[in-house]
């Protein structure tokens, strides 16, 4: 693709934490997000396990931001498992720790994952809108490896790089406003070490992202 193609889709992405798609976007950059098939998409590599197909009849109405405690490495292994059993315990998208991104699963395969999202306690933010709402059923899962032995790292920077990307096309894709991108933890407690997905749900709801 060339440069202008990925500027023009970064200038649509602009919009949509504050109107998600009710502005007119760049004809280009919705056509790429929408496309079939393996697309390149400027930013990202993107390993492609399950192709594109139409966008219209996935089920997304949310984007939920996991991080597996697996080391370096790991993304690769998990989504070529997930490939090979798509309903087993895991996610649509894995992100590896250099950016590298592993679309697992065809996008209308809903994975388990989010528990169900029964947590009621308000302990990261206000459960009430999310209870029993924000499910597997309605919320495409990424995966972020590369937190392990300790499950306080950050994301690297190459993950956050390819995050920058990868969430505002998910969003021109399935329509998705920022507001509805949920961390783990906000939804289902897991983990009393650190707060799962957090910090990359807040970037990806900071219109200056």
């Amino acid at each position: 693709m060339h440069r202008p193609f990925g500027l023009a889709l970064l200038i649509a992405a602009a919009w949509l934490p504050r109107v998600a798609l009710a502005e007119p976007l760049a004809p280009e950059a919705i056509a790429l997000a929408r496309s079939a098939g393996t697309p390149d998409i400027p930013g990202l590599r993107i390993v492609w396990l399950a192709p594109w197909g139409d966008y219209r009849k996935a089920p997304w109405r949310n984007i939920l931001v996991h991080q597996t405690e697996g080391p370096a490495g790991s993304a690769r292994n998990g989504a070529r498992e997930q490939a090979k059993t798509p309903m087993r315990r895991g996610v649509t998208i894995w992100v590896e720790t250099d950016g590298t991104v592993y679309w697992a699963v065809p996008e209308t395969v809903i994975t388990t994952h989010g528990d169900g999202a029964n947590r009621n306690d308000n302990k990261y933010i206000d459960n009430k809108p999310t209870y029993r709402q924000v499910t597997r059923a309605n919320s495409i899962g990424i995966e972020f490896a590369g937190n392990y032995p300790d499950v306080t790292a950050p994301p690297t920077q190459a993950q956050i790089d390819a995050w920058r990307v990868l969430v505002r096309v998910l969003q021109v894709r399935y329509a998705i406003p920022a507001e509805r991108v949920y961390a783990h933890n906000w939804i289902d407690y897991k983990d009393a070490r650190y707060c799962e997905g957090c910090e990359l749900a807040r970037l990806a709801r900071d219109p200056g992202f």
